[in-house]
């Protein structure tokens, strides 16, 4: 494929943020087209897919014509058909199964902590309602601002219950996002990636939610600013890691000399699929943490979700960390359960014991019976 790839996003929009980044490091040639999807679609002749959803991207098929896909997941997937370098998958199976479970985790729970503060607090709203209008029509006029400001306010706020976010459960998530961001700064003190050295799949879902709690929403910005400076810097280093090679770090711009740096004759840029990944034999204790805190609020939502969607219940309760949560069922959050399954399925034998002897009691197993 020689012609860019065309993105239709939002600047406010973690899954475009995902993406860009990922375009990005892969060196993947790309437009972007901010603003309303179908609109801007139209404008080209394109059909909108169905349901639209942010980004929407668009490729040439064998015979030339436009197509468009969305889903950050299986997009990534089919990216690594197309562009072979650089890729985003590990190569061990066993770390591309938990890849895919983190990445499923950044982008279906990590996104409850962006919707809850960003709504949930008059602060973030009215940053947003702000922003977000001006991120599609930086010369609207104020009057406008606050109309259309205002329309989308009252519709995310009357939909925080859909995505959990109440009286109830705002403690729980504010405890889950702080302790989030403590084990991801344990981990970045130990890798500059979850898995290696170089970014998965799964950085980069992390990374599109940690573009709006740290770069966008004030309350969740100040506690990450507090809590892991490692984190807010991972996520300005995440933004373009097109030039990403396996050197660097304090040398003589810091005034320190950097005999490393001397010494190296070539630069790798992660052109390998198997350079730079950790060992599944020597997985830091750090990751596994991560993976309790997916195993402790996101499996039993996954769970629940579940079981409500088998009996056709709209809305499904269970208990996360010891409080209950509500919030309405989601067909696709269904979907997600049966396709991690199926990546599980996919290992070995012997690489199905050795991933369930990792995560055995940080709740992720409950899924994998």
């Amino acid at each position: 494929m020689t012609d860019p790839i065309k993105v239709f996003g939002n600047v406010g929009s973690p899954y475009t943020q995902k993406m860009l980044s990922l375009l990005r490091y892969r060196n993947i040639p790309y437009s972007v087209s901010w603003g309303d999807v179908v609109q801007n679609l139209s404008f080209l002749n394109i059909e909108p897919p169905k349901p639209v959803l942010l980004p929407t991207m668009v490729f040439k098929d064998d015979e030339g014509s436009d197509f468009c896909r969305t889903d950050t997941t299986p997009i990534i997937r089919y990216l690594e058909e197309l562009y072979k370098e650089k890729s985003v998958i590990p190569s061990s199976p066993i770390l591309c199964f938990l890849n895919y479970l983190l990445e499923d985790f950044a982008d279906e729970w990590t996104t409850k902590y962006m919707f809850h503060y960003r709504w949930y607090f008059n602060e973030d709203a009215d940053n947003a309602k702000k922003m977000l209008v001006l991120q599609n029509k930086i010369d609207i006029d104020d009057e406008s601002l606050s109309q259309f400001g205002d329309i989308i306010a009252d519709r995310q706020i009357n939909r925080l219950w859909v995505v959990g976010s109440n009286d109830d459960t705002a403690k729980l998530i504010d405890e889950s996002y702080k302790r989030y961001l403590s084990l991801m700064e344990k981990h970045l003190t130990l890798l500059p990636f979850m898995f290696g050295q170089r970014p998965s799949s799964s950085d980069f879902g992390l990374y599109g939610q940690l573009t709006q709690l740290v770069g966008f929403d004030p309350t969740p910005r100040n506690i990450a600013n507090k809590q892991s400076p490692r984190t807010v810097s991972w996520v300005t280093i995440m933004s373009d890691l097109s030039g990403l090679h396996d050197s660097g770090g304090i040398g003589e711009f810091f005034g320190v000399k950097n005999e490393e740096a001397n010494n190296k004759n070539k630069l790798n840029y992660f052109k390998d699929p198997n350079y730079g990944w950790i060992d599944t034999d020597n997985i830091p204790h750090s990751l596994i943490e991560i993976f309790n805190e997916v195993g402790k609020v996101y499996i039993p939502c996954l769970i629940a979700n579940a079981n409500a969607y088998k009996s056709g219940d709209e809305v499904w309760e269970t208990s996360i960390d010891g409080e209950i949560w509500k919030q309405k069922t989601f067909p696709y959050q269904a979907k997600c359960l049966n396709w991690i399954k199926d990546e599980f399925n996919k290992l070995s034998a012997d690489d199905k014991k050795t991933t369930l002897n990792l995560i055995s009691g940080s709740g992720c197993e409950k899924i994998l019976d």
